[in-house]
C-alpha cells in the first residue's frame, strides 16, 4: 500500500496544491481494512506544508479507489495523513551534529579523552 501511495504521489498527483518533497514514510491499516493512516514528511517551508496536507486531502478519496483496485480490495481503505516528522528531527540532529563539529576545536596532536572520561588501568 505504501509503494502504490508513493507512486501516485510521485508520479500522477495533479493537484497544485501539493508543493515541496513528499515522502510516505509508514502506512498504518486498521484489521479490518477499512481505515489507513498514511504517515508523510513534507519538505518545505510551512505555508507549503500546510497547502499540502490541503491538497492530500484533496485527493484523498481519488487515491482510496486506486488502492482499492490496485491492490484487489472488496472495501478499500478511508485515508487519513498524518505529518510525520521523523525525517525533518533527523534532519535537524544532523544540522546541530554538524554545527557541533565546525565549533569543536581541532587539535589533532592532543588525543586525551575529555575530563570524568579518563581511561582507567585495571
Amino acid at each position: 500500500m505504501r509503494e502504490e501511495i508513493a507512486t501516485f504521489l510521485a508520479n500522477d498527483v495533479k493537484d497544485p496544491r501539493i508543493l515541496g518533497l513528499v515522502t510516505v514514510t509508514a502506512v498504518e491499516v486498521s484489521r479490518d481494512l477499512r481505515h489507513a493512516k498514511v504517515f508523510v514528511s513534507v519538505l518545505g517551508s510551512e505555508s507549503q506544508r500546510s497547502a499540502t496536507f490541503e491538497g492530500l486531502d484533496g485527493v484523498a478519496a481519488h487515491l482510496r479507489g486506486r488502492v482499492g483496485r490496485a491492490l484487489r480490495l472488496r472495501v478499500a481503505p478511508e485515508i487519513e495523513f498524518r505529518n510525520d516528522e521523523s525525517v525533518a528531527h533527523a534532519a535537524k540532529i544532523e544540522q546541530l551534529l554538524a554545527q557541533v563539529r565546525r565549533e569543536l576545536p581541532v587539535d589533532a596532536g592532543d588525543q586525551s579523552l575529555p575530563p570524568g572520561n579518563e581511561a582507567v588501568d585495571d
